[in-house]
């Protein structure tokens, strides 16, 4: 087990551990961008750098082993300036207007002018104060004012109906590639091919489609502006709307959703990180399928046949229908007479009840479930 310094206080730490590892297990902070913790992703950006007191070199501390003995500094003035150097330069090598969102445009250079020119950012960018590259920039102070921009022509994907990949702000960190090759292992976005976790230069990470299950994963795992949902557009930004905890209705599982409120609606929805049955995992439905609950075709009452049409009725009363419906069938046919088909949107408890309904009340065993086709 290595023991190691760590700003003059010494821990240890698990066999294998990352010099990050080493020190979020005794809460020692070290600021992170690329780091993906539920993958093996990191090792990018150089925004955990930390200096080698032993050596005087800059480490990675989400690549970098830790070894026995290892003397760490986590802000000394090496480690600071290659962690500032290297928000700059991410700052510098996208479309990245997020540091004068705040201010009036007259005091914006005509470079910042020509970045709102373009498709997608006419408004704020759609993480704008929810953005780990901006809060890293305005926590340390870096400015780019006088910089020269060094970004490349990037490639807009917007295609998609549900996921805008504006990669003018993509910033190469790698982690959507990792939520989908690694946690969803849908292996739709290709692994970056290049040498020691660096960059390589003109690497965006494109979509195939055809093994794309449209899930969303690489979306929530994006730190910046880059990947986002079309139909949050312009809608939220940073922390304006109302988070509120929920349970997916889409099937049994039971995932677990924030769904962002603002003025009343759903704006857009994400994963619930850490939570039981699903870690923040999603589907397409889950994450994007919200959308029915403001339908003007959404039936909002029950409705009962009368006639040639069909007739609102209070839940009391159709209820009521069901059953006496259901007994005279029984009464005159026989309980194999009646079947049931349970639907898989309903939770795991509503299917089990269904089946104890037809089984123990109605006195038959043709239930059935669609998930089994």
């Amino acid at each position: 087990m290595p023991r190691l310094f760590i700003n003059t206080r010494e821990i240890d730490c698990p066999d294998g551990s990352t010099i990050l590892d080493a020190a979020e297990a005794h809460g020692i902070r070290i600021p992170t961008l690329c780091h993906y913790p539920k993958a093996h992703s990191g090792g990018v950006c150089g925004v955990c750098a930390v200096e080698d007191l032993e050596t005087g070199k800059i480490l990675r501390a989400c690549h970098e082993m830790a070894i026995d003995g290892m003397r760490i500094s986590t802000y000394s003035a090496q480690a600071r300036q290659a962690r500032e150097e290297a928000i700059r330069t991410l700052l510098l090598s996208g479309d990245h207007n997020c540091l004068v969102m705040d201010l009036p445009p007259e005091q914006w250079t005509k470079e910042q002018l020509r970045i709102m020119q373009k498709p997608w950012h006419e408004s704020q960018c759609p993480s704008h104060g929810n953005c780990r590259l901006q809060d890293l920039a305005i926590e340390f102070g870096v400015s780019i004012n006088g910089c020269e921009h060094s970004a490349e022509p990037a490639t807009l994907d917007d295609s998609h109906p549900m996921i805008v990949r504006d990669f003018s702000r993509c910033i190469q960190c790698g982690r959507c590639v990792a939520a989908c090759n690694q946690v969803q292992v849908n292996e739709a976005i290709p692994v970056q091919d290049a040498p020691d976790g660096g960059n390589q230069l003109g690497w965006h990470p494109l979509v195939n489609y055809e093994d794309c299950t449209h899930c969303g994963e690489c979306v929530q795992a994006c730190p910046v502006g880059a990947l986002f949902e079309k139909k949050a557009f312009g809608l939220s930004h940073g922390h304006d709307a109302r988070m509120v905890r929920t349970t997916c209705p889409y099937c049994g599982v039971g995932c677990q959703l924030w769904l962002h409120v603002k003025d009343g609606r759903i704006v857009k929805v994400t994963g619930v990180d850490g939570a039981q049955p699903n870690q923040g995992r999603l589907c397409v439905k889950g994450r994007f399928g919200y959308d029915f609950i403001y339908s003007p075709e959404r039936l909002t009452s029950p409705l009962i046949k009368d006639g040639g049409g069909f007739r609102e009725a209070s839940w009391d009363e159709a209820l009521d229908l069901v059953a006496d419906r259901l007994s005279e069938i029984k009464k005159e046919y026989g309980p194999d007479a009646i079947a049931g088909v349970s639907c898989a949107r309903s939770i795991n408890e509503d299917s089990y009840n269904m089946q104890k309904l037809f089984r123990a009340v109605i006195g038959t065993n043709n239930i059935d479930h669609c998930a089994r086709t």
